[in-house]
């Protein structure tokens, strides 16, 4: 790369084990601090996410300020810079770069060395060298900033409305790049060639669109669209809603009355394209302003599919109960809660209870959803205290400058958004799109995952116009591709601290940095529900989007594009490829068909536990809990109730619940009234219980089948636990959706009761495998045809801590005197959210109990929390307090979730540190 002869520059530094952010100065002529006199050429390698960050342009400003000559460029690794002039100037010049780099910015390793000066005049951004193949990180998409908002609605400005608006610092990057290093002509950006304005822009140092690679504007970038579905959408009404309930698509006959909930068309709303819509069989694309057409579409109650950064939404006004429900209907969306877009901060503080972190979280570049407390009807912003759900939520407030109110100056959402639910997923506008759409239609929408139920989002135009045809009324839609589909992130504020729900749009691929450094290159190939991937090599490890729950053939073929993806991204050849022990994992399949790489097994909760450790920048040993659905255990039992002695390497069981059957198998997961007949079952105490009556016509064949062990597996499952309560104490015996029946028992939970139900802990014969070796039961469980070979789990290493927790007996924790004390309480006629209340603190007891057990035998006191149920935040707060009132360190996530979106990093995590 230098001036005279195109020389890239070397890699000095490049492979040490240097810890984050140190700016190395390797080998003779380093640059150094202090030097007063002298005019040198230093060679500047910046490692970090520092490819489409504005990182170059930052460069060039900083050298042109310190008066100093050279280049900087990108390349397959990162930024490499040749700089010249006076030594102080260039020492100031790595500094500012190491200590002070553009906001969006992640500087991992400076390195510098000296080399001949060549005397060249000026300093300038060079074109991009490498393979394709590269290493450099890049940047998660970014929401659109503050200065392009200011654009964007500024009527004098040349990119006003224009829906796709970007600057260096801000817009589409992960998502459209297709490979490294991060320049336009590798983006999906390549195809739309800059107009004289724009390219003037790209080149003009002072220029906030200095090599911004996605710039663009009207007159040369992507366009926006509306087109009408076209397929006989039209008119027809779902089976699954009553006739008369839900309205004919507004795209249909003008005529037709409104809903009461729903205004009346306005004279100037979209006409029917056709008077017979049946007889279109293709989308046809309707006039006008698209989002002005879409804003009025939504204003009638239409269901919109919505193109954005990382894929299609669906939306509909979020105050419309007739809307809400034909979204459900068509989306096969029948209970989970869906997540709202609220067109700014102040509609958000009118909905819901917000504290400073939240706000923080709202507001963030990567935009995610934020699951906040929801006000009642009476609330003030100032109010605080008991908060219950009541409906439909409408709070009256000042009515901005823009509008954020509906007609009336109220902001409110409907019933069927999230019915029942004490939390609200909340999001602000984060593309230009969104922030137009909401400027005409001000109020809270839903914006949900544009697909149907059980498939991965949808990104392609074609697939969505297929896909979403039958359920969207319109489309709202544009050019730009997206080459790697990215649903919203979730987060939640726990106990002051970021709780990660789901990581995708926004985070990924910002990497996780691993505590040992990866000899070989590892791919983690996930589990299987709320499935993600992860890639590592050295001390960065690359944990995936969302894939979404590995069960079909679609989010296969998502998850093996994305590791192709990722693999040619960062230039990753995994040598090692990590794996569940479920044999019947999609993701194990993959794993061991691989020919190239060595497998490596790893047991689901030490992979939990890994994975908080990971997040937490510590190896262990640590005394791990590990609560979840269920996982594939080393005993022939499905394990997810763990206590664990565990580090990287390796683990022990030291607890776990007491195991009850599962009637019915994966049967007994979508119904929880199975696992409250299993806790029932031998006794005479569900003589009388509603949820038996409930049940009446096959309670007893369920509980026959689980006393015979006749297609009831074993499991130590804390989920199913919360499962058999919730049966009990909300009455939810089918579920809809994934840990619904424990959500909706943390939901009714009352926040002020402290007492806490009671159990016993009991001293257990060690379970075969004790030590962690899982090589005979994998094998022995294995189906015909599969070799479980590299899934030998190893003893704890370390200290003493390891010898005396191999001398300790396996306890058992009676999970069965908890259903017990809530059938008291029931009986005496205790209401519901005091039960929950108690039953969550008496898991807490239970999980301080335990941890208090294996510290007297092993002398620790760091406790990893991890696993789907600490997803709980009534149950995390508890467990918390009472284990740090015990004198514990508690370690919970705050970068990947705790639950299976997580277990790819810490399969990862401990087939690199097992790798010596």
């Amino acid at each position: 790369m230098r001036a005279g002869g195109g020389r890239r520059a070397d890699r000095a530094g490049g492979g040490g084990d240097t810890p984050r952010g140190e700016v190395v100065v390797p080998g003779q002529g380093a640059v150094e601090t202090g030097v007063v006199s002298g005019f040198i050429r230093a060679e500047v390698r910046v490692d970090g996410i520092v490819q489409g960050v504005g990182f170059r342009p930052f460069v060039h400003r900083v050298a042109t300020r310190l008066g100093l000559r050279g280049v900087v460029g990108n390349d397959e690794r990162g930024v490499v810079i040749e700089v010249e002039g006076a030594s102080t100037a260039v020492a100031e010049f790595v500094e500012t770069v190491r200590h002070r780099p553009p906001p969006l910015a992640t500087v991992d390793r400076v390195t510098s060395r000296r080399i001949p000066v060549t005397g060249e005049h000026g300093f300038r951004i060079a074109p991009s060298t490498g393979t394709g193949h590269g290493r450099a990180l890049i940047s998660p998409d970014v929401a659109t900033c503050d200065d392009c908002l200011r654009e964007l609605f500024d009527p004098a400005d040349r990119r006003y409305g224009y829906p796709f608006i970007n600057c260096t610092a801000c817009g589409p990057r992960f998502t459209i790049v297709r490979e490294s290093p991060y320049d336009r002509a590798t983006t999906t950006m390549a195809s739309f060639a800059m107009c004289e304005a724009c390219a003037s822009e790209y080149h003009d140092p002072a220029s906030r669109r200095f090599h911004a690679q996605p710039v663009c504007c009207a007159a040369c970038g992507p366009r926006l669209r509306l087109l009408h579905a076209g397929h006989g959408v039209v008119g027809r009404e779902p089976a699954s809603v009553p006739a008369g309930d839900l309205p004919p698509s507004p795209l249909g006959d003008l005529p037709a009355p409104p809903p009461d909930d729903l205004p009346p068309p306005r004279p100037d709303d979209p006409p029917a394209p056709s008077a017979d819509a049946s007889a279109v069989s293709g989308p046809v694309e309707i006039p006008g302003d698209p989002v002005e057409q879409a804003a009025r579409l939504l204003r009638r109650g239409a269901v919109l599919a919505v193109k954005g950064i990382g894929g299609y939404h669906l939306a509909v006004r979020a105050d419309s109960e007739v809307a809400v429900t034909a979204l459900r209907a068509r989306k096969r969306r029948e209970e989970r809660p869906l997540a709202v877009m609220v067109p700014d901060l102040e509609t958000a503080r009118a909905l819901c209870h917000l504290d400073a972190r939240e706000e923080r979280l709202l507001t963030d570049a990567g935009r995610p959803i934020v699951l906040l407390r929801r006000r009642t009807d009476g609330d003030s912003p100032e109010e605080t205290g008991r908060r219950q759900d009541d409906g439909v939520h409408s709070f009256t407030g000042t009515r901005s400058s823009i509008g954020t109110r509906g007609d009336d100056g109220a902001a409110r959402v409907a019933e069927g958004v999230a019915a029942g639910d004490r939390f609200l997923g909340v999001m602000l506008p984060y593309s230009p799109v969104h922030h137009l759409l909401l400027r005409r239609f001000p109020q809270p929408i839903v914006l949900t995952s544009g697909n149907a139920s059980d498939e991965p989002i949808a990104y392609a135009d074609a697939t969505a116009l297929e896909r979403l045809g039958g359920i969207a009324d319109a489309f709202l839609l544009h050019d730009r591709a997206i080459h790697i589909r990215a649903d919203d992130s979730v987060v939640r504020v726990v106990r002051g601290r970021e709780l990660p729900v789901r990581r995708s749009r926004g985070h990924v691929p910002r990497p996780a940095r691993l505590t040992r450094e990866a000899r070989r290159p590892v791919l983690g190939c996930g589990a299987e529900l709320k499935h993600t991937f992860c890639l590592a090599e050295g001390r960065h490890a690359f944990v995936s989007h969302h894939i979404g729950d590995l069960e079909n053939y679609e989010t296969l073929r998502s998850f093996t594009g994305g590791v192709r993806h990722f693999e040619r991204l960062f230039g990753i050849r995994p040598e090692l490829v990590a794996h569940d022990l479920h044999p019947e994992y999609l993701s194990t399949k993959y794993a061991l068909e691989r020919e190239d790489a060595e497998p490596v097994g790893v047991q689901h909760h030490h992979a939990h536990i890994a994975s908080c450790l990971a997040d937490n920048g510590v190896e262990g040993p640590v005394i791990g809990v590990a609560f979840d659905g269920l996982g594939y255990g080393l005993d022939g039992t499905l394990w997810g109730g763990e206590f664990l002695v565990a580090d990287l390497t390796g683990f022990r069981r030291a607890g776990h619940l007491a195991t009850v059957p599962m009637p019915g198998g994966a049967t007994a997961i979508r119904q929880p009234w199975r696992m409250a007949a299993a806790y029932l079952a031998g006794t005479d105490a569900a003589r009388g219980l509603a949820v038996r009556d409930r049940n009446a016509d096959r309670w007893d064949a369920v509980v026959a089948m689980a006393a015979k062990g006749v297609n009831a597996p074993l499991t130590s499952s804390a989920g199913r636990l919360f499962d058999a309560v919730a049966a009990l104490t909300t009455g939810r015996d089918t579920v809809t959706y994934e840990g619904q029946a424990a959500i909706e028992l943390e939901r009714v939970a009352d926040r002020y009761e402290h007492r806490a139900y009671s159990c016993r802990i009991l001293d257990g014969p060690d379970p075969p495998c004790a030590e962690g070796t899982a090589t005979d039961t994998a094998n022995a469980a294995k189906p015909a045809g599969h070799e479980m070979s590299g899934t030998t789990e190893s003893p704890v290493t370390g200290p003493p801590h390891t010898a005396t927790a191999s001398r300790m007996g396996t306890f058992v924790v009676r999970g069965h005197d908890l259903v017990r004390a809530v059938l008291d309480d029931l009986s005496a006629g205790v209401e519901a959210p005091l039960v929950s209340a108690r039953f969550h603190n008496g898991v807490a007891r239970l999980i301080v109990e335990g941890c208090a057990r294996v510290r007297e035998h092993t002398g620790l006191s760091a406790v990893a929390l991890s696993g789907g149920v600490f997803q709980n935040a009534h149950l995390v707060e508890r467990t918390a307090a009472r284990l740090e009132g015990r004198g514990f360190t508690v370690l919970t996530h705050t970068r990947v979730p705790p639950n299976d979106g997580g277990i790819s990093l810490g399969q990862v995590a401990v087939a690199a540190a097992r790798d010596r």
